[in-house]
């Protein structure tokens, strides 16, 4: 029987107490909102699968489930992830404020790993702290992409996960493309039998300059 996926990812989600990460997650997996979620809901993680370029991709998101509380969360959870979600609250200039802290830990916990920033509670402008032009200065200087979301009114919480999606499908490609190459490389070095396109574009080839007529 098919596999009814052609990918799976692990996706993790952190950020300050009460920034919404359980909101989003809710949103984007079960299209759901309450504003009563108590600090720890105790969500693990959520499964969807989504479609995004033509193949279908299961992700497994994970809700750090009031971990952050404690200011760190465990090794356990960045254990096989392949992106990072690291929300603030557009509200909250703290919560802007530990952004670094964050992306510090996650450089502790995690060779290489497919990041993305979120600004959440984008939906009250009156409300708002955290510039938006403040937030994307700071992620072009770290190198990552900047979301400004909101789970309570729907605001680019698809888009911000189907973003996340295509970099982690384009970083396995990517690997894979790295990993094909350096075999073909060693093959050339150690003098084994080249596939079948190798040796065709090599006979090509040798034609072609054979064809060619050099004038001095």
């Amino acid at each position: 029987m098919a596999r009814e996926y052609d990918h799976l990812f692990k996706l993790l989600i952190i950020g300050d107490s009460g920034v919404g990460k359980s909101s989003l997650l809710l949103r984007f997996a079960d299209n759901t909102f309450t504003g009563n979620y108590i600090t720890t809901i105790g969500v693990d993680f959520k499964i969807r699968t989504v479609e995004v370029d033509g193949e279908r991709v299961k992700l497994q998101i994970w809700d750090t489930a009031g971990q952050e509380r404690f200011r760190t969360i465990t090794s356990t959870y960045y254990r096989g992830t392949h992106g990072v979600i690291v929300v603030y609250d557009v509200c909250n200039g703290e919560s802007f404020g530990n952004v670094k802290r964050w992306l510090h830990e996650i450089d502790q916990n995690c060779e290489v790993v497919n990041r993305i920033l979120v600004g959440n509670k984008n939906d009250d402008p009156e409300r708002k702290i955290v510039l938006t032009e403040d937030a994307q200065r700071f992620a072009d200087q770290m190198g990552i992409q900047l979301f400004e979301t909101s789970a309570k009114e729907n605001i680019n919480v698809e888009e911000m996960f189907n973003a996340m999606t295509r970099m982690v499908l384009k970083s396995k490609k990517d690997q894979k493309e790295r990993q094909q190459q350096s075999h073909e490389n060693t093959a050339l070095s150690q003098g084994q039998k080249l596939p079948k396109r190798f040796v065709l574009f090599a006979e090509h080839w040798e034609e072609h300059l054979n064809s060619c007529v050099f004038l001095t």
